[in-house]
């Protein structure tokens, strides 16, 4: 079985940043020209121009491509968010069969390895931070289309679009949690309803309750 679950906003501390020419660091946001004045990195667009007509999604790519002994520190996926749950999924899925959904890179190999960012759907984030459906987003798509292991989600409301539109001609049977009053609409997933008085981040509950074995699909 495979393993998705959606980003956070809680990075590591000790995690590495991409770096302008000149050294400077640089996080990624929605809307750069809107980010504070007084921040201590510059701001960029996933899909800002770098130079000579490559993004910096370009950038992370030929990073991860060679990282040689990875000097801008940049960690993989899984631990670069501070909660324990991405943890405990890498330890029982495997790192090979867990993937993160990014509101700012895509839908990620666990091992791909991330610079720190501040992207989101929740709605209740600085607009600079948060990510808007007209918005364009070249995202990475990292889970084969043609695995036949059974795929299942661990993401909130607002990731499922992104989820459904980055796994869409996944042949293998896709399998959704939620707790909302009505099913979401992700058409072509098995839906399952897990009940939970909590309503903020309750997917790491769910995850957890699934590890344990508490739940299934």
């Amino acid at each position: 079985m495979i393993c998705v679950i959606q980003c956070a906003a809680s990075k590591n501390e000790t995690a590495g940043y991409l770096r302008r020419p000149d050294g400077s660091k640089v996080l990624f946001v929605a809307d750069p020209e809107n980010g504070p004045a007084d921040a201590a990195c510059s701001f960029a667009h996933p899909d800002d121009i770098v130079e000579k007509g490559k993004t910096w999604r370009d950038e992370l790519l030929s990073y991860n491509e060679a990282p040689g002994n990875n000097p801008l520190g940049l960690l993989p996926a899984w631990q670069l968010y501070q909660n324990e749950t991405y943890a405990l999924l890498a330890e029982q899925f495997g790192v090979d069969r867990l993937y993160i959904l990014s509101a700012g890179w895509g839908l990620l190999s666990a091992n791909f390895l991330t610079p720190k960012y501040d992207i989101t759907f929740n709605a209740q984030a600085d607009l600079y931070k948060r990510r808007r459906k007209k918005d364009y987003y070249k995202d990475l798509r990292m889970l084969p289309q043609d695995t036949d292991e059974p795929v299942v989600f661990f993401v909130s409301k607002g990731y499922v679009p992104l989820a459904c539109t980055l796994t869409e001609g996944v042949t293998a049977s896709r399998h959704l949690f939620y707790n909302s009053a009505t099913p979401p609409n992700a058409p072509g997933f098995m839906l399952t309803n897990y009940e939970t008085r909590t309503r903020t981040n309750w997917q790491y509950e769910c995850a957890k309750s699934f590890l344990a074995g508490d739940i299934e699909v």
